[in-house]
Parts: structure tokens; C-alpha cells; sequence
């Protein structure tokens, strides 16, 4: 058999075929989405991306008789580190075919590479922060991903394993639909959580944008400080997400809640576009948008959500206020006509998080695996 080059890629021709190698690799699955071509190109620039002011990657294609048979990229991620004090690297955008010599020829130039960087640690799939795209789907494979969730065949983290990566977390999705409805003990107790805690709710302003992502991005950073595997988020890398997902943001599912008019907690669901891009393989244009517009606008094909982030602030946890915001997500969703929601990630170790998702009704249909490995 032919032997497996593993080419760093170098021009934007080359980053153009890693993006779209799988595309090729699922183009027989039906639940796999093609990310928006343009999107990934913007993400991993390095010049226009403000996560590369603290971070830094590489990207490689494999090759065998001249034919790309498999993607990855390696990334040290400068914040990380710093916050975590150690000593880590990450590989992501990880795809081949089931073949352990192709998936091993990948990890182990990724491997040695990191290594020679001063790498002591390798983390993945991580495309390339938890703030990002992370893990291995392991459980739930029926369904489609939801926006900004991965998707894999089931072998992809057994070849992991084989080359000798270990389960480093698990990160668990629920799901809730409008024929399981908030108990209504639960219901009832809303206010009365907001009115002991001196609390209001609203929605997020859309028209004073910036100075809400500014409030946000506060809470963000305090709120998931000591959780496995955070890292805070710069204020440019914040606002550069936020821009981003502002044309998909539906203000119902953008919810603050705040005492003394300080904001002190927040969750943010996302309309599930990947019903409409499920639709678009990858393009925007010359037809993408009218497509996206067909299954979205008049079709009404986004039918569900994704309950993106919830965050409370340290000093006010404990107390309810994020079984309210699932309350009251659950509430605006069905009245908006949503007809069901992803909550994800939950790592399996915040048993606070997922005791309360538990309490809602939702039930677990979704495990994504995060592996290491010592080098």
C-alpha cells in the first residue's frame, strides 16, 4: 500500500481542501452539516481571528496516491496554559476514514510536533478552545448536530484509543421538548426564586448590542472560571464571537437577569441553524442565501433550539436562578413556537447543572467525549 503523507498546509488553496475534506468523508451521511465555507476560512485566519493574539496553530492534510484521506490540526493555546498552569496542546478538525494507520500517522506528527513546542499534554478533539467546538460525539448518532456542536462516526475516538488516548471528561447534551413541559412545581416557584433573591429578568437589548456583550462577557469569565477545562475569553475574541452569532440571535432566547440593574446571570439559546445549513453544503453564494432564507424564513424549517451558555455569577449561585433561566427559556422557546431544545454542554462533573437540567424534564440523548493523552 502507498505510503501516508502528512503535509502542513501553507497557502489558502491548501486551507480551502481542509475545510472541505468532510465533505467528502460524510457525503453519504445524512446528519452530517457542512460548516459555511466562509465561515471556517474567517475563523482560521490567523490575521482576522483574535483567539491567534493567544494562541497558535498548525494545519495538516494527509495524502495517500496524491488523494487527501485525512485533515488535522494542532493548536497551543497560550490562555489556557496560563489559567490552568500546565503545560497542554490541542488537536482538532480530526478527520479520516476508519483506517489506524492514516488516523495514527495524523496523531503522531501531531504528537511530535507539539512535543518539540514543549508540549507535555495532548488534548482532543478541540477545535481548538472549549470555547469552541470540542469533543467526540460517543452516544447519539441519530440525529443531526445541533449549531456549534460536532458530529463523528463512531470509530473516529476508538482510533484514539487505540493509539492511546485516554477519556479525559465527558460532556452530556439534553434534550426537552413542548410535550414535556416545566413540572409545574417548578413553575410556580420562579417568581418566588427572583423575588428572595431581589431579581428581574428581560431580554437581551439588541439595539444596545456592544454594551450588552460588554455586560455579558463579565459574567462569562467569572461564572466558568474554575470549571474543567475553561478558558476566560479576551474582550476582542468576545466581541468577535458575539458579532458572529448576532445575525442568528433570537432576543426571546437572550435572557439577563440582574439585581440593582447589575447583571448577574445569563443564558443564550441559539435558533438551530443547522436546519437550514443541513440544506446548503457549505455555500453561502450565489444561491446559499436564498436558500437559507427559503428554509428559514418561509419555510420555518428552524424549529428548535440550542441552549448555548447559562451562567450565574459566584456570589448569587445556589439559590435557583439557573433553573429559572431554563424556566423562562423553556417558556419564551414554546411561545415563540419552538418546538424542542438542545441544552449542551453540561460536563458530567457539574452535578449542580445537571440535577437541575434533571429537575426540567429533559432527558440525556447526546454524550461528546474529550480525550488526552501524556507525550
Amino acid at each position: 500500500m502507498a505510503a501516508i503523507d502528512i503535509v502542513e498546509i501553507r497557502s489558502s488553496s491548501q486551507l480551502k481542501k481542509f475545510i472541505k475534506y468532510p465533505n467528502k468523508l460524510y457525503k453519504d451521511d445524512p446528519n452530517y452539516v457542512t460548516p459555511l465555507i466562509s465561515e471556517r476560512l474567517e475563523f482560521l485566519d490567523k490575521k482576522k481571528n483574535p483567539f491567534f493574539q493567544t494562541a497558535n496553530s498548525r494545519e495538516y492534510l494527509a495524502y495517500r496516491d496524491s488523494q487527501i484521506v485525512g485533515r488535522i490540526g494542532t493548536c497551543i493555546n497560550y490562555a489556557h496554559n496560563e489559567h490552568h498552569l500546565e503545560k497542554a496542546g490541542f488537536f482538532g478538525f480530526f478527520d479520516c476514514p476508519d483506517d489506524y494507520e492514516i488516523a495514527s500517522m495524523m496523531l503522531r506528527v501531531a504528537m511530535i510536533n507539539l512535543k518539540k513546542d514543549g508540549v507535555e499534554k495532548m488534548i482532543g478533539p478541540v477545535s481548538y478552545s472549549t470555547n469552541h467546538e470540542c469533543g467526540f460525539l460517543v452516544d447519539g448518532f441519530d440525529l443531526p448536530p445541533k449549531v456549534m456542536m460536532t458530529y463523528n462516526q463512531p470509530y473516529l475516538p476508538k482510533l484514539c484509543e487505540k493509539f492511546g488516548f485516554k477519556k479525559a471528561m465527558d460532556l452530556f447534551a439534553y434534550r426537552i421538548t413542548k410535550e414535556m413541559p416545566v413540572p409545574e412545581r417548578i413553575d410556580k416557584i420562579v417568581g418566588k426564586i427572583l423575588s428572595r433573591v431581589g431579581a428581574t429578568v428581560r431580554n437581551v437589548d439588541m439595539s444596545r448590542f456592544d454594551d450588552e456583550i460588554s455586560s455579558i462577557h463579565q459574567i462569562y469569565n467569572t461564572a466558568w472560571e474554575d470549571n474543567w477545562g475553561f478558558v476566560p475569553m479576551t474582550k476582542a475574541e468576545f466581541f468577535y464571537t458575539g458579532k458572529n452569532l448576532k445575525q442568528i440571535i433570537d432576543p426571546r432566547a437572550a435572557l439577563i437577569i440582574e439585581v440593582d440593574k447589575k447583571p448577574i446571570a445569563f443564558v443564550l439559546a441559539l435558533p438551530d441553524i443547522n436546519q437550514a445549513l443541513i440544506k446548503l453544503k457549505g455555500k453561502l453564494l450565489p444561491f446559499g442565501l436564498l436558500k437559507l432564507l427559503w428554509h428559514t424564513k418561509v419555510r420555518n424549517k428552524v424549529n428548535s433550539l440550542r441552549v448555548i451558555t447559562l451562567g450565574v455569577v459566584p456570589e448569587f449561585r445556589g439559590r435557583g436562578l439557573d433553573m429559572v433561566l431554563y424556566a423562562l427559556i423553556y417558556k419564551n422557546g414554546e411561545d415563540a413556537g419552538y418546538q424542542w431544545a438542545e441544552m449542551s454542554w453540561i460536563l458530567e462533573t457539574n452535578k449542580a447543572m445537571n440535577s437541575a437540567i434533571g429537575r426540567m424534564g429533559a432527558e440525556l440523548y447526546k454524550t461528546y467525549r474529550i480525550l488526552e493523552m501524556k507525550i
